[in-house]
């Protein structure tokens, strides 16, 4: 699966993801319609053999059916005529026919039937129809059919195969298609099937043996090739939902990792701007003699290098947070002097007024953490809160005023802002590396979606979680939490 996804990535099939999935799917559909043909085909192939072995079975059940009768009835009180003493009957095989010529005493041909040979039929088969037909001759005369042994006869000689229907019953029947033995109504049932075997060609009397469905035995019989290629068709179905899903992620992945380049491009390249711009009004304006001009444009360059620093520091830090060997060098300090010094350096920031109110349920709070990097966590949290906030249409605040308040209990912390705050439908994936909540047309926030990310996994690092509540239009509170 690695592989393929490899190929996928270096050859750029995901541009065509969705046409060379048409193909796929197209291909499986066509191999699955001939793998159900075939099995059809199967089905039928079988059906067809196990009607021959009813069949055989009918005829084994006959041939002891008239053995059974000499060994266990005794014998008659006298021998009439019978049939054979009359007339006789050869047989031969010319090509694909079977020619029956019968004659009277006097050697007198009366009638030669031809019966058409099914294509594979064995001459061994035709001989065993012989002694059959010879034995009725005989013993019929002598001895009566007796129904009933001939049904568990059949019986017996199908279950020796494998073949276990529900209903199987024999019947005799004359050559004029009078029920002369058994059940008659069984021939009305529609549900079952039927062979017959003609035991006296003279008479063309016969022997119907009625059956339900063998269904059961022809399925064991393909059971294998079913099982197996419903297995495949299974492990195929699985592997191909789990690639166009990785696939699928692989895209998300690809233009949220193109919306970070950009993203971060653009945060490149304004404080290099900026600090560019500044450097050249020193070098090319005589910004010497006026000090006021050259402070602030040494401010306005030194901002920009921090603000460069900073994206920098992130970018290192998401880069150092993917490695297993970084190591955390956790302390035991006061929470709340480390918040309110932190709050106090954000208040200094000039783009908007910043309020700042650092509350705590109770004195003397600890933390064990890493300082720097539980740092970096709450001042993103606050350059968030500062980013996304601002004054209201309805509100008394002055243009840009932000405020912000932080409350330190045992075991949390909260930062909650009066932001545009975060829709519904956001909240799930803001912790996602690289996602930015849409916000259409607006181009006057920038980021790069890791903030958020950095601090979920570098504090699931120190056992740490944080959560989000958030209504749009109403701000944003995030807690983070602690044993």
């Amino acid at each position: 699966m690695s592989g393929v996804l490899w190929i996928i990535s270096k050859f750029g099939i995901m541009k065509h993801f969705r046409f060379y999935s048409a193909i796929i799917v197209s291909l499986l559909v066509i191999l699955l319609g001939y793998n159900i043909y075939c099995l059809v085909g199967l089905y039928h192939s079988i059906s067809r053999q196990t009607a021959g072995l009813i069949t055989q079975s009918l005829k084994d059940a006959d041939l002891d059916e008239i053995l059974n009768r000499v060994e266990r009835y005794p014998e008659p009180d006298s021998i009439p005529d019978y049939q054979g003493k009359q007339l006789s009957q050869s047989r031969s095989i010319r090509g694909d026919t079977l020619y029956i010529t019968v004659t009277d005493d006097c050697d007198s041909v009366l009638e030669v039937r031809r019966t058409p040979l099914s294509p594979g039929t064995n001459y061994s088969d035709i001989m065993v129809d012989e002694i059959g037909y010879g034995a009725h001759q005989t013993i019929d005369m002598v001895y009566p059919l007796r129904i009933s042994d001939l049904d568990s006869l059949f019986r017996l000689s199908l279950s020796r195969k494998g073949i276990h229907p529900e209903v199987a019953s024999v019947i005799r029947v004359s050559g004029t298609g009078e029920v002369t033995a058994g059940d008659a109504a069984i021939r009305y049932d529609n549900r079952l099937d039927s062979v017959s075997i003609c035991y006296n060609i003279m008479s063309d009397d016969r022997y119907v043996a009625y059956f339900s469905s063998p269904l059961g035995y022809i399925v064991r019989q393909m059971s294998g090739i079913i099982i197996s290629a419903v297995g495949l068709i299974v492990v195929i179905t699985i592997a191909l939902c789990y690639l166009f899903h990785t696939v699928s992620k692989l895209r998300t992945i690809e233009e949220m990792k193109d919306d970070f380049v950009n993203n971060m491009t653009h945060e490149l390249k304004t404080p290099i701007a900026i600090a560019y711009s500044a450097n050249d009004a020193l070098l090319n304006f005589d910004a010497s003699n006026d000090s006021e001009k050259k402070e602030a444009y040494l401010k306005i360059a030194n901002r920009q290098l921090k603000r460069l620093g900073e994206l920098v520091e992130n970018i290192l830090a998401m880069s150092m947070e993917r490695r297993k060997t970084m190591t955390l060098h956790r302390e035991t300090f006061a929470l709340l002097p480390f918040i309110e010094e932190i709050a106090a350096a954000q208040r200094t920031r000039r783009e908007k007024i910043v309020n700042i109110d650092v509350r705590a349920t109770q004195e003397d709070i600890f933390i064990n953490a890493d300082r720097t990097h539980f740092g970096n966590v709450i001042n993103n949290l606050i350059d968030n809160a500062i980013k996304y906030s601002g004054s209201k249409e309805d509100s008394l605040q002055p243009e840009g005023s932000v405020d912000i308040r932080i409350v330190v209990a045992p075991g949390s912390i909260s930062v909650a802002d009066n932001g545009i705050g975060i829709p519904a439908g956001s909240l799930p994936f803001i912790f996602n590396r690289f996602y930015r909540v849409p916000c259409g047309n607006r181009q006057d926030v920038r980021g790069y979606g890791i903030g958020l990310y950095y601090a979920r996994e570098i504090l699931a690092r120190m056992g740490m979680e944080i959560s989000v509540e958030s209504k749009l239009g109403e701000g944003s509170e995030f807690t983070i939490k602690w044993q």
